[in-house]
């Protein structure tokens, strides 16, 4: 075979020309395969132009095969089976619930939801291994940064799956060593009067203190830090009292909630996002499937 020609072979025409090899007439091909009869004829034609033979005498009984297609048949076959252990590598690596999945959280997220969802996790699915990038950064799935996300915001990209999860419910936390020393926080105006651990550039709680009609500056932060742990640790350390997710106070029993239902914080929403590839992608499923139903019991 010319080099020309094995780059312009039709490697589908096989499947025509065994199917009527085999059935000695172009009507039965054409039931086995599920096509047409003139479709059938037109493959044949093709394979015998691009070969530049004659395959089969056409008789009133149907097919005869000649002495090249006799001879080719044998390749064929191989070809055909070639053909068919291709379609069950690809059937197998899109089925199987093995290999790396990437997975993008905010750092509370991952450091405190995660590693036991994580932990459940592997033990149902052993063959899967987790890459975790803990950022405050929205990874970006359309350009493969990861394969799911768990975020407070929904995507807006057409391309992704977006599902709402649950919602974090936020509230004002302190260690019980901090307030023993300090006077009673009875109302959120006693705020005013405490030391505040908030964030630096993010200004959310500088917004939510206005909505109050108490508005603050920055000034009032003993700490400022867009580190969503280290305002964490520095409320377990005594420091102040600062403003979290209720899952992460939850870790630390010496860490109490005040002025509990004299504040509203609104709750954050939390999304699972994912490529739509997630329909072909078995392990990328099966982890989404288990996130999703496994974090909500977690916030």
């Amino acid at each position: 075979m010319t080099d020309s020609l094995q780059r312009d072979f039709d490697w589908r025409l096989i499947r025509s020309f065994l199917a009527a090899l085999d059935q000695g007439s172009l009507l039965g091909a054409a039931r086995v395969i599920k096509s047409s009869q003139p479709t059938l004829g037109r493959h044949i034609t093709e394979l015998e132009s691009q070969l530049g033979c004659v395959l089969f005498e056409r008789t009133g009984r149907g097919l005869v095969p000649t002495a090249t297609a006799l001879q080719l048949a044998a390749a064929a076959r191989s070809m055909e089976a070639g053909a068919n252990q291709l379609a069950r590598t690809l059937a197998g690596a899109q089925t199987q619930t093995s290999g790396s999945v990437r997975i993008t959280a905010s750092v509370p997220v991952a450091v405190h939801l995660l590693p036991p969802v994580l932990a459940q996790m592997h033990m149902s699915l052993p063959g899967i291994q987790i890459e975790l990038v803990s950022s405050n950064q929205v990874s970006n799935l359309l350009r493969r940064e990861a394969d799911i996300a768990v975020r407070m915001l929904r995507p807006q990209q057409s391309t992704l799956v977006a599902r709402k999860i649950g919602e974090v419910a936020l509230g004002v936390y302190a260690h019980r060593n901090y307030l023993a020393r300090q006077r009673p926080l009875r109302q959120p105006s006693d705020l005013l009067q405490h030391e505040l651990i908030g964030s630096d550039t993010d200004k959310t709680i500088l917004q939510g203190f206005a909505a109050l009609g108490l508005p603050i500056t920055r000034d009032a932060f003993v700490l400022r830090s867009d580190d969503f742990i280290v305002q964490w640790q520095a409320v377990r350390a005594g420091l102040g009292v600062g403003f979290m997710a209720d899952y992460v106070a939850r870790s630390d029993p010496d860490v109490v909630q005040v002025l509990a239902g004299q504040l509203k914080i609104p709750p954050l929403p939390m999304w699972l996002a994912v490529h739509r590839e997630i329909r072909t992608s078995q392990r990328i499923r099966a982890v989404y499937d288990f996130l999703a139903e496994s974090l909500p019991q977690m916030i």
